[in-house]
């Protein structure tokens, strides 16, 4: 294009304002909140309970070096001071050795004689070394005159076999696991045969598929002879699912029964084991949920007394070897402190992270403690007598106000913290419930209006449970207005069945 050209002008005057357009400056303003390293470690620490709260101090005296385990040098000081004094007031008093030896102690090996014969009974405890289930079923098996390669598809098929006796896997996915891992080529009706093998082991109802195959297996062990137990394998073969839901009456029907026999049919029932796996499980192996109170509440002359478990928690201090190599580093000369700088900085950002870390711990003791306090002086009633209907209604917030933390913080604080009471050990998650007015206008707890629910539904008929409807009916009457859907949510959260799931013959 021509420069003479009016288009060219035009066209370099668009690229101008662009141009200049790009360079211009802009002033906006935001608002940020960032948290800092010691913010982010004072919130991972308020969240973990002491259990884990001793793991991560031992965590971070293995990686700080200088971090150190015991107490700072005042306190220390402080206490062989104490110690001093209590030593020289015991100098004070004169003793003798003599007086702490008498003639007639003698000591223990001359009073006792090794004089057993052989005839003698040994009084050693014995202990007993069991099998595990699946060892059980193995041994079994050892037992049936079964070729190579059925034997390999049982212990196959017994390694799928979980701890409750179950076979949860399809054949089908049993067959293409043989062809790819063992490059052993089967069919379905042929580990059915297997199958059915083993599910004649003990205990009665191991392989089963699923419930229903389960009782099945054991009923059919039973002496049909019995007519309850012949009523009993009609209802488990083509009955399953109105036993399931308790339409007794339709099982009734069809099977032309009365209330007696249906009744010792389902007793019948009742006593098969639906995890028949679980009866050679192994004790030692159970594990068993430790708690360990991160708060103990004791009450001594009418007065509550909060404190801290931190009987496991090691006191910190910041190692001196360390905070005097910093002084060297600063007594030397500028050239030697060039030489050194990789060294200074790796000392003084362990030290920094060793502060922040005692820091982070000290205000984290501070913060539970004046939670929990909040939470003692808000239900300071039900403290004291331990009566469960004396709970006021609490949220997150309420304790928030009081204590000035954040509702954020008060969650954390929360969250999984046990506190030991005289009256039993219970989570911090406990005293907190939602509220709702009475008809007279009393503020009360959730937790109380589910008491009522667990005990009306304890003291019910169980032929004719009573339903939501009637239960909030029976509520009202009390006093508490509420809903039959709001009685489903707390019956619900109770674990309790409804009305039809709850009747008995």
């Amino acid at each position: 294009m021509h420069p003479a050209n009016p288009d060219f002008f035009i066209t370099f005057r668009t690229f101008l304002k662009k141009y200049y357009r790009m360079l211009k400056q802009s002033l906006q303003q935001k608002l940020l909140q960032k948290l800092s390293p010691q913010q982010i470690q004072l919130i991972k620490l308020l969240e973990i309970p002491t259990m884990q709260l001793e793991q991560r101090i031992k965590k971070e005296l293995e990686e700080n070096p200088a971090l150190e385990e015991g107490p700072d040098e005042e306190t220390a000081a402080s206490q062989d001071d104490g110690q001093d004094e209590k030593e020289a007031d015991g100098n004070q008093d004169e003793f003798s050795l003599e007086d702490y030896l008498n003639d007639e102690d003698v000591p223990s090996y001359k009073l006792s004689a090794n004089n057993y014969s052989k005839d003698d009974e040994q009084k050693d405890i014995p202990y007993s070394v069991g099998s595990t289930f699946h060892e059980q079923l193995e041994v079994q098996l050892g037992l049936r005159m079964l070729d190579e390669l059925s034997k390999n598809l049982a212990l196959y098929i017994i390694g799928n076999i979980d701890e409750d006796g179950y076979l949860r896997r399809d054949l089908e996915a049993i067959v293409d696991d043989l062809a790819f891992s063992m490059n052993i080529q089967t069919d379905e009706q042929k580990l059915l045969g297997i199958l059915r093998i083993i599910q004649d082991f003990d205990p009665a109802g191991v392989g089963a598929r699923d419930l229903q195959e389960c009782l099945l297996l054991q009923i059919e062990r039973r002496d049909k002879k019995t007519p309850h137990i012949d009523v009993a394998e009609k209802i488990l073969r083509r009955h399953f699912d109105e036993f399931t839901k308790k339409h007794y009456d339709k099982i009734e029907k069809k099977l032309d029964i009365d209330d007696e026999i249906l009744k010792k049919a389902i007793d019948e029932i009742l006593k098969l084991n639906p995890k028949p796996g679980s009866s050679f499980s192994d004790p030692m192996n159970k594990s068993f949920q430790t708690i360990t109170p991160d708060f103990i509440l004791d009450i001594i002359d009418g007065e509550m007394i909060l404190t801290l478990n931190a009987k496991n928690v090691p006191d910190l201090k910041i190692s001196r070897s360390y905070a005097d190599m910093i002084q060297d580093f600063a007594k030397g000369k500028g050239k030697t402190i060039k030489q050194n700088k990789e060294a200074i900085t790796f000392v003084k950002q362990k030290l920094d992270s060793a502060k922040w870390f005692i820091d982070a711990i000290k205000q984290r003791q501070n913060t539970l403690l004046v939670t929990m306090n909040a939470i003692i002086g808000f239900q300071e009633e039900y403290f004291i007598e331990g009566d469960e209907t004396k709970l006021k209604p609490m949220i997150l917030k309420d304790v928030a106000d009081i204590t000035g933390l954040d509702i954020s913080t008060i969650s954390r604080v929360a969250n999984s913290k046990y506190i030991q009471t005289h009256f039993g050990i219970y989570s911090l998650k406990y005293f907190f419930s939602e509220g709702m007015q009475t008809d007279s206008g009393e503020e009360v707890s959730t937790r109380e209006i589910k008491k009522i629910l667990s005990e009306c539904i304890e003291n019910e008929n169980k032929k004719k449970p009573v339903t939501d409807e009637k239960l909030a009916d029976i509520l009202k009457e009390k006093g508490y207005l509420i809903a039959r859907r709001t009685v489903a949510k707390y019956r619900e959260q109770l674990n309790i069945p409804v009305a039809r799931m709850r009747k008995e013959l």
